[in-house]
């Protein structure tokens, strides 16, 4: 009697655990290079990068970030105005940056968030994002008042065009042309910035 033949039995490989990486997220002005430090003395297998206003939620460095990171990393950002300008995208940044299983952590105010956060941990989020939204507004404020009594005692003249209208035309007609940013911004004495400023607003 023939006996019937098992099937081979194969044992799949199970997929290794994602190790968690470290992820720092750093927005930085356009005009202080030194913040690029704010992240310095940890190790960070990642780095993403915005020189933006917080203002604008459309950052390309932020989008990055957002998609890289997996369940298990730990997301590194100095201080929650680096990350948020204010309270409404703070907390849904948060949120969905928990809701994909990575952890959050503010260097600046010692705060860790995970997604499964006490009450007390989410009031901290609130209050401590709505303190430095409300600071934010009042140097502003400040701002404003000083520009004012400086143009009463007429010692404002704002700021300076650092192109003349011609410079500034002839500009956008050589970007047009396909000219390199990079050798145009040297040639005219100023920065890869000030060149897309104009470019993005027509020459003006």
């Amino acid at each position: 009697m023939k006996r019937s033949q098992e099937p081979i039995r194969t044992e799949q490989a199970s997929e290794a655990p994602h190790k968690g990486l470290q992820v720092g997220y750093l927005r930085v002005s356009a005009l202080d290079q030194k913040e690029l430090r704010q992240l310095d003395g940890l190790e960070l297998d990642k780095r993403f990068t915005d020189k933006v206003s917080g203002r604008d939620r459309n950052r390309p460095g932020l989008d990055r970030m957002i998609e890289f990171v997996r369940e298990g990393d730990t997301l590194f950002c100095h201080s929650m105005d680096r990350l948020a300008r204010n309270l409404d995208d703070l907390r849904l940044l948060v949120k969905t940056l928990t809701g994909k299983g990575v952890k959050v952590c503010f260097v600046k105010e010692s705060l860790t968030f995970t997604g499964e956060d006490s009450p007390m941990a989410n009031l901290l989020l609130s209050v401590m994002g709505a303190i430095a939204e409300f600071e934010r507004e009042l140097i502003k404020e400040r701002q404003r008042e000083g520009i004012a009594l400086a143009k009463k005692a007429g010692a404002y003249q704002g700021r300076k065009r650092t192109l003349t209208a011609p410079q500034a035309a002839a500009l956008l007609q050589r970007v047009s042309a396909g000219e390199s940013k990079t050798k145009l911004a040297k040639e005219l004495g100023v920065s890869r910035n000030t060149i897309y400023m104009y470019v993005g607003r027509g020459g003006k």
